[in-house]
Order: structure tokens, then C-alpha cells, then sequence
């Protein structure tokens, strides 16, 4: 008996070596291929950026309540020594900010006040003082909304604020 050939003695079908290779091939490619089609390969990148972290406006802020201190500081040397030590902590601020959401800080010389400093010292602070308590209200909005890893480092951020207020009166 033959081995899967029709042969001409016993006349009895069967399966040639070459179509159970075919086969033997056909289902080891169907089988590779049928993985990769589940694991994205072929898929195209549809999925859209991640937002951005919540906390990024509290860096930008901190960042412009440091410029806007220095501002003050230089148009006011008289109040240098009252502000600078304010200016670097709203600086140490953003940095942790920033390490914590994982952005890199932009270079002190990008971050402009937004406003131009008073022309008299007492105006200087009272604005600095408003700049304080919105950026107060801003960080106790953003500490009630943010996750418990979170909340400590936003609560110390804004009994900082508080506490600068006091120290412009």
C-alpha cells in the first residue's frame, strides 16, 4: 500500500506529501497571523493625546506669581528683602508642581508678570495681595478636586498663599 499516492498497483487514493505540507503550512501562517491581528499591529493609532494633568495651571500660575514678586521686587528695591523670599517659594512651588505631573519647568526669563508693578510700594503690595487671594482660591478649588497623593501638597500650597497675604499687610 502506498503512502497517500494513487498508484498504479493498488489504484487507492491518498494525500501527497506536498498537499499535506500545504496544508501543514496554510494553518501554522493562519494560526501566526490571527494573533498579531488581535494585538494591535495592524491597527492603526486613532487613540487621541491624553488631556493634560490638572494641576498644569497651578505651575503656570505659581510661575507668574514668582515673575510677578520679582517685577515688584525690582521696581520697589525697598521691598526687595520682603519679596524675594515669597518670589522663591511660589519658584519651589511650580517646580514641585511640575516633578510631581511630570512637565519640565520653562526657563525663569520665560515667565513675564502679567501685570506691570505699581508705581508707589503700599499699591505694589495691595496688588500683589489680590494676585494672593485668587491664586488662594484657585488652589483651594484645585486641592478639593484633586486625589489624596495629591491634596497635601496643594493644601501646603494654599496655606502658603494664605500666609503671604498676611505678610504683604
Amino acid at each position: 500500500m502506498g503512502i497517500g499516492r494513487t498508484t498504479q498497483r493498488d489504484q487507492t487514493s491518498g494525500h501527497s506529501r506536498r498537499k499535506l505540507l500545504s496544508a501543514g503550512a496554510l494553518l501554522v501562517l493562519g494560526g501566526a497571523v490571527t494573533p498579531l491581528t488581535g494585538c494591535d499591529l495592524f491597527d492603526r493609532d486613532d487613540q487621541p493625546a491624553p488631556p493634560p494633568d490638572p494641576l498644569r495651571p497651578m505651575v503656570d500660575e505659581s510661575l507668574a506669581l514668582a515673575a510677578a514678586y520679582r517685577a515688584s521686587a525690582t521696581a520697589h528695591p525697598e521691598l526687595a528683602d520682603r519679596l524675594n523670599p515669597i518670589a522663591e517659594t511660589h519658584t519651589a512651588h511650580a517646580t514641585e508642581l511640575a516633578r510631581v505631573i511630570g512637565v519640565t519647568l520653562p526657563s525663569p526669563a520665560s515667565a513675564a508678570p502679567t501685570t506691570a508693578p505699581a508705581a508707589d510700594p503700599n499699591s505694589a503690595r495691595a496688588g500683589l495681595r489680590a494676585l494672593e487671594k485668587t491664586a488662594q482660591q484657585s488652589a483651594t478649588a484645585a486641592c478639593a478636586a484633586a486625589p489624596a497623593e495629591r491634596a497635601a501638597l496643594l493644601g501646603s500650597i494654599v496655606a502658603a498663599r494664605a500666609t503671604h497675604q498676611e505678610a504683604l499687610k
